[in-house]
């Protein structure tokens, strides 16, 4: 089909039976139009192959159409932590259906700032998702100064006008705890990640509030190899912990292997926990005890929620489900001594 011949707004109106503004609301996912007759307009764009001109929409709208994601981690790290992809899969879901786009850029954490300014100055994006927040994180003051519309994964721990998708990963770090002190240990490690980032400590400080007498805590990279530097660190202590809580799977998987190389038998002599529920954690010998997450619900709320942000619309704090303890092998009851 050539560019004269491709079908237009008006096309999948007359389709559909209804006015021309009705299916601009429609296809951009905006309220006031019934689902039945949503659903036959996009049932009309899909079987006449219409698809939006982003160039047009942007030029009337003064718009983008499109959400960015700053990333300020390693390329290697980010590729293997599992929650990205998860997050960035619940938000591509939700922008693909209202004709939206992502701009991801990964860059130093010395070139973050300098990304949101980029992002802003050149029009690129119409609001950005904040996520790894950070202790007093300054990207909060930043993206106020740049009048960018903004959704944070947790609420931050300064003022914020921002909306939040409401994480909470201390329910998850307890139950965690509690299952261990139920099953008869006392000597409970933490591997935790870094200080700076606000979940760190969140999930640190839970498993300090749920333990009268807190075992040693390292700090590690949220890393496979930080997770295995740090289960060495623990296991050559002269009172080695029976228990260590990792602040998430891939640090707790890579303690599985260092347990089994140093000849401790997990769960016999030493039981495991992780956070995050990924799918490699069920498939690991023995199958990991973690506490279970829905980074792919967040992404999708996430998106809702910035969407409604752009739009110019009030729009609330959004709650998700708490994480749940899913028991699996890498935990039993404390061995008497011998």
């Amino acid at each position: 089909m050539t560019r004269s011949e491709r079908p237009t707004i008006v096309d999948v109106a007359r389709a559909a039976g209804v006015s021309k503004g009705t299916v601009s609301f429609a296809l951009n996912g905006r309220p006031g139009v019934a689902e039945e007759t949503r659903q036959r307009i996009l049932d009309a764009a899909r079987d006449l192959g219409w698809t939006p001109s982003h160039q047009a929409r942007a030029l009337s709208a003064s718009r983008a159409f499109a959400v960015g994601l700053v990333l300020a981690r390693e390329p290697e790290l980010l590729g293997a932590d599992p929650f990205f992809p998860a997050f960035i899969a619940g938000v591509e879901r939700t922008l693909s259906d209202r004709g939206q786009a992502l701009v991801l850029q990964v860059v130093p954490e010395a070139q973050e700032e300098a990304g949101y300014r980029r992002l802003a100055a050149d029009g690129r994006v119409d609001g950005v998702f904040l996520l790894d927040l950070r202790v007093a994180d300054p990207r909060i003051a930043l993206l106020e100064e740049l009048g960018l519309p903004a959704v944070s994964i947790a609420r931050p721990d300064v003022p914020s006008r921002f909306p939040a998708v409401l994480v909470d990963d201390r329910p998850g770090i307890a139950s965690a705890v509690r299952h261990l002190v139920e099953l008869g240990h006392t000597n409970i490690a933490h591997v935790a990640g870094p200080s700076q980032f606000l979940h760190a400590r969140v999930r640190r400080a839970a498993f300090e509030e749920a333990l009268a007498n807190p075992g040693p805590v390292v700090e590690a990279d949220f890393s496979a190899a930080g997770g295995a530097r740090a289960t060495r660190m623990l296991l050559a202590m002269p009172d080695k912990p029976t228990a260590i809580v990792y602040a998430n799977d891939l640090m707790a998987i890579a303690g599985l292997s260092v347990a089994s190389e140093l000849g401790v038998v997990v769960p016999a002599q030493l039981s495991i926990t992780g956070f995050d529920n990924t799918d490699l954690s069920a498939y690991v010998s023995p199958p990991l005890t973690t506490v279970r997450t829905d980074p792919y619900l967040w992404g999708r709320a996430a998106a809702e929620a910035l969407l409604a942000s752009i739009e110019g619309g009030t729009v609330d704090d959004v709650p998700v489900p708490s994480a749940q303890l899913v028991v699996r092998a890498s935990t039993s009851p404390m061995l008497p001594a011998v």
